[in-house]
């Protein structure tokens, strides 16, 4: 693992003070720090790493520390067109890391007339009661250019692949089953960039976002699956929430608080954000906004949750932060407290966890991975041999989020 480079103060400078010498963050609730770290650094003419996750498999690592798998995929230059699946491991919290990997039973496969498909958008989970690390993103179809082909039922599906820590291995991808209506409302089903929830019970909530036949303005929902080890299963889901314009919601990531959910939603002109007491009916969606009103700037992109059992905490990108000049202010990515109740922002508690060097970030991940720690992961999207002036050179970032209280939820998993 290389530390940050162009921080040549970070671990000090983190500890006390935060990024870019900013003052340790105090929340309403507790402190914490934050260490950006590399776990990969690659430059390529023909593709960039892209879609880094991560999740903690309890237990499986070096002297009883979790081990860490991280999902990852390229980026083929051409409009998310994706390879198969890649995957890195560390068993020392980061400190090393082995990959990326190819997964053979991951990697792309092909329609009878040649139509290639992969599963893209993945994000990775615990499974306690059944001991499984489920990979779950969207079954995508390209044309041999690389364009995604929409002319079928469900050429967008929910797809999944389990991990078995015991084996070392991964299963083939596979469709959630039993999801209804193929040929009318649930024609498209994206399961992509979200972050989904394990119940006590061991039944998935997973987000969705999904459109009819003509293609319109995409809507969320939540589904309630059951899994086996093997196979999920949709049992049911909640209410259906869309807005005019901008094609509608997508990319919904779920986070449970206080015994109650939340939802942060993706829009491109505004993210959105909407809470519930069972994950079912929800209230009205409402922008995303700083305490103070104003609008929090984040648009054409996702949100995700890190929940402590100490506060609820949001990471995000924004306009306002010098960046007009990286494609849709993509960079920095930030993290900062949201108010459980207010629904909102606390502008005062907001610190940068990954820098912006003079490109966009991609889409990234958050999680939980000890009692002490929780992860953001990213990468700098750049195709090319050289660096950017502005120092992007093609690195996988993850950003520690390092508590100053125990995160009890863990205890929990």
């Amino acid at each position: 693992m290389k530390s940050l480079l162009l921080l040549a103060l970070t671990v000090t400078m983190i500890t006390f003070t935060g990024l870019y010498g900013q003052p340790a963050v105090i929340s309403k609730h507790l402190k914490f720090r934050v260490q950006t770290d590399v776990a990969h650094q690659e430059l390529n003419t023909k593709f960039c790493w892209f879609h880094p996750r991560v999740a903690a498999i309890p237990g499986y690592g070096q002297n009883g520390m979790p081990a860490v798998i991280m999902t990852i995929q390229k980026h083929l230059v051409v409009s998310d067109f994706y390879s198969g699946l890649y995957y890195m491991r560390t068993n020392d919290l980061g400190k090393t890391w082995t990959g990326p990997v190819e997964i053979p039973e991951l990697a792309w496969q092909y329609e009878a007339d040649g139509t290639t498909v992969s599963v893209a958008d993945v994000t990775p989970g615990w499974h306690k009661s059944t001991g499984k690390l489920i990979a779950i993103g969207i079954k995508v179809r390209y044309s041999k250019e690389g364009k995604q082909l929409l002319n079928k039922p469900r050429s967008h599906d929910a797809a999944y692949a389990v991990f078995d820590p015991e084996t070392n291995k991964w299963s083939h991808w596979k469709m959630v089953a039993n999801v209804p209506d193929p040929e009318s409302k649930f024609y498209l089903v994206n399961p992509g960039c979200v972050q989904w929830l394990v119940r006590p019970d061991g039944k998935i909530l997973l987000p969705v976002y999904f459109s009819g036949p003509d293609l319109g303005e995409s809507s969320v929902t939540v589904f309630e699956c059951s899994f086996n080890g093997t196979t999920l299963t949709y049992l049911r889901h909640g209410d259906e929430m869309t807005v005019k314009g901008g094609r509608g919601l997508g990319e919904p990531s779920l986070a449970i608080y206080n015994n109650k959910y939340y939802l942060t939603l993706r829009n491109d002109f505004r993210g959105y954000v909407t809470s519930s007491g069972d994950c079912l009916h929800w209230s009205p969606i409402k922008e995303w906004t700083f305490d103070d009103g104003s609008e929090l700037g984040s648009y054409n992109t996702q949100t995700h949750w890190l929940t402590h059992s100490n506060g609820l905490f949001l990471t995000y990108t924004r306009r306002g932060a010098n960046n007009d000049h990286i494609a849709r202010n993509r960079a920095p990515l930030f993290i900062a407290e949201v108010d459980s109740e207010k629904l909102n922002v606390i502008r005062s508690t907001e610190q940068i966890l990954m820098p912006e060097r003079g490109v966009m970030l991609g889409n990234f991940g958050a999680a939980p991975i000890t009692e002490n720690e929780s992860w953001i992961t990213d990468a700098e999207f750049i195709v090319g041999d050289k660096p950017h002036p502005k120092g992007a050179d093609g690195t996988i970032w993850t950003a520690r989020v390092i508590w100053s209280k125990r995160n009890k939820l863990l205890s929990r998993n």
